[in-house]
């Protein structure tokens, strides 16, 4: 059964810069996308690799037009992150690709499973697909912020898995 993912800009953005962006076909084959996602990954100030990517928009990534809904949990949040919790809704998406803890937050609040840039990898690891230390020290490289803790904890539980 195919899953309804949708994502926010920064698992977009750090997939690429690791050169693992295509990990999300691998895993999930379509990614829902906000047009303000979408904006903010082809703005100038994003990489410009990044941009070249996405205007070559591979067909996988799925652009859609979030409903506008006034929502005070969201009200805090970003554009883009405001703009993926309510395409989530309006598509009843099974997974919300997130990293900001105020949006993944009000995601889960919300009721839906939430995967950040780490958990992508973990799965992606546990599937056989990366070398999760290999791609771990690639996003140590970009201003990614993590705290190195978890790092290792994600490593020592895939070791343990193995």
């Amino acid at each position: 059964m195919k899953r309804v993912v949708v994502a926010d800009t920064s698992p977009i953005l750090y997939l690429h810069l690791i050169g693992e962006i295509e990990l999300l076909p691998a895993l999930f084959h379509e990614i829902h996308l906000p047009a303000e996602v979408y904006s903010e990954i082809c703005h100038p100030n994003a990489p410009r690799t990044l941009r070249t990517w996405a205007l070559a928009r591979p067909n996988w990534l799925l652009l859609a037009t979030a409903p506008v809904i006034t929502d005070p949990e969201t009200a805090s949040l970003d554009a883009g992150e405001r703009a993926a919790i309510a395409l989530a809704e309006f598509l009843l998406a099974d997974l919300v690709l997130m990293d900001e803890r105020k949006g993944v937050r009000v995601s889960l609040r919300k009721g839906f499973e939430v995967a950040g840039t780490l958990g992508i990898l973990d799965f992606a690891a546990r599937s056989g697909l990366i070398d999760l230390a290999e791609s771990f020290d690639r996003l140590k490289a970009t201003n990614f912020r993590y705290r190195p803790q978890l790092l290792e904890d994600l490593l020592a539980r895939f070791r343990l898995g193995k």
